[in-house]
C-alpha cells in the first residue's frame, strides 16, 4: 500500500509517518521542502520509500509518476499565523491543495487534509457550519476558502466525492518533532526551554476579558491527532470536514503549570500551586503586545459532535497528561 504524506518534514506529518511505520507501513512517498535543511531530523529516524521535493511532486503526481496511491495525507501549508503576504499563503494553502484535489480524484487516491481552527476567528461556537466561520488572518482563510470549495465540489458534507476526502480542523496542537517552528512552536515547547534558561516562563497578563494567563484554548496532543488521521484513513467511507481538538478548553495557566511542575518532578521536587508558582516569581505575565490585538483567539473548544457521529470514539488527553508526556521527552532530547 503506497501512501504520501506531504509536509512531512514538518510537525504534523512527520508523526504521521511515524504512526504509519507502527502499522508495518513504510511504502511513503515523504514531500516538503527541505531548504531550511535541520528539518530532515524530523524523519532521519523513519522509514520511508521515496523523497520528492514539493516543486516537483505536485505536476509528476497529477501524471500519474507515482502509480497507484491509496492515500495523500495532506500536511504541507504556510502555517505562520502572523504571515502577511497573502499571495505565498493562497499560493501554498490554496491553489496547491486544488490541484492536489483534482489529481487524487482522477487517480482514485483519497484525500486527508489539514484544516485549521484558524477557520472560526473570534467565534464563539466552534462547529464545521459557515455561519461559525470567521477568520482573523489570511492564514485561516487560506484554509477555511479550501473547506469551502470542498463543498461546493462535493456537497455539504462532501457525499459526492468520489473517493475519501476528510479535513480536519486542527486546535492547538503540541507535542514532538515540532522544534524546527520557531515562534509558531507550541506554548509548551517555548516554555519548557524559558524554564530551562530563565527559571521562570511567561504567559500573556489580562486582556480580552480574561484574567492574565487565563486565556483558554484546546489544547490537542499529536499522539491523539496522529491516532484521528488513521482511524479516518482505517474508514474510507467517512469523508466532510471534522474539528480535531481535545473538546475541552483549557487556561494557558495550566500549560504552564504543568510544564513547570513536570520539569521539577524529575529533579525530584514536589509540585507547586499556581498560587506558588507565580509568587514565586517562575511564571512571568508580560503585557498582551499591540501586534496581537484584535487578531487572537482569546477562546477555543472543538465541538466534537460531527467527529462522534461519524463514529470516532478517540478518547483525548488532557493538558495535564500530555504535556507531562512531552516534556519528559524533551527532557530526554536536551
Amino acid at each position: 500500500m503506497r501512501v504520501v504524506v506531504t509536509g512531512a518534514a514538518g510537525f504534523i506529518g512527520a508523526n504521521i509517518v511515524k504512526g504509519l511505520n507502527a502499522r508495518g507501513i513504510d511504502d511513503i512517498i515523504v514531500v516538503d521542502d527541505l531548504s531550511q535543511g535541520d528539518k530532515f531530523r524530523n524523519f532521519a529516524d523513519l522509514k520511508i520509500a521515496d523523497y520528492v521535493d514539493l516543486d516537483d511532486f505536485y505536476p509528476n503526481f497529477e501524471e500519474g509518476h507515482y502509480g497507484q496511491v491509496e492515500a495523500v495525507f495532506h500536511e504541507g501549508a504556510c502555517s505562520d499565523t502572523m504571515e502577511q503576504d497573502g499571495k505565498y499563503m493562497m499560493d501554498n494553502n490554496y491553489t496547491l491543495s486544488c490541484e492536489l484535489f483534482q489529481s487524487c480524484q482522477a487517480q482514485g487516491t483519497r484525500l486527508l487534509y489539514a484544516s485549521s481552527a484558524a477557520t472560526y476567528g473570534n467565534s464563539e461556537t466552534f462547529r464545521e457550519v459557515p455561519e461559525f466561520e470567521a477568520p482573523l488572518n489570511v492564514y485561516g482563510y487560506s484554509k477555511l476558502l479550501f473547506d469551502q470549495r470542498m463543498r461546493r465540489e462535493l456537497g455539504n458534507n462532501f457525499e459526492r466525492a468520489k473517493t475519501q476526502v476528510a479535513g480536519f480542523r486542527y486546535f492547538n496542537v503540541y507535542g514532538p518533532r515540532e522544534q524546527h517552528k520557531g515562534r509558531m512552536a507550541s506554548v509548551a515547547f517555548h516554555q519548557f526551554n524559558q524554564f530551562r534558561t530563565e527559571g521562570k516562563v511567561k504567559l500573556f497578563g489580562e486582556y480580552g476579558g480574561y484574567a492574565r494567563g487565563e486565556q483558554k484554548r484546546d489544547f490537542v496532543f499529536i499522539d491523539d491527532v496522529v491516532a484521528v488521521n488513521l482511524w479516518f484513513f482505517d474508514h474510507p467511507d467517512k469523508s466532510g470536514v471534522f474539528n480535531l481538538g481535545s473538546g475541552r478548553a483549557q487556561p494557558f495557566n495550566d500549560v504552564a503549570l504543568s510544564v513547570l511542575n513536570t520539569l521539577r518532578g524529575l529533579k525530584g521536587d514536589a509540585p507547586m500551586s499556581l498560587a506558588e508558582a507565580a509568587h514565586g516569581g517562575m511564571i512571568d505575565y508580560i503585557p498582551f503586545p499591540d501586534a496581537l490585538r484584535g487578531k487572537y483567539q482569546c477562546f477555543t473548544q472543538a465541538d466534537l459532535s460531527k467527529l462522534r457521529a461519524a463514529g470516532c470514539d478517540h478518547t483525548f488527553a488532557d493538558v495535564q497528561t500530555g504535556v507531562a508526556h512531552y516534556v519528559k521527552w524533551l527532557a530526554r532530547q536536551a
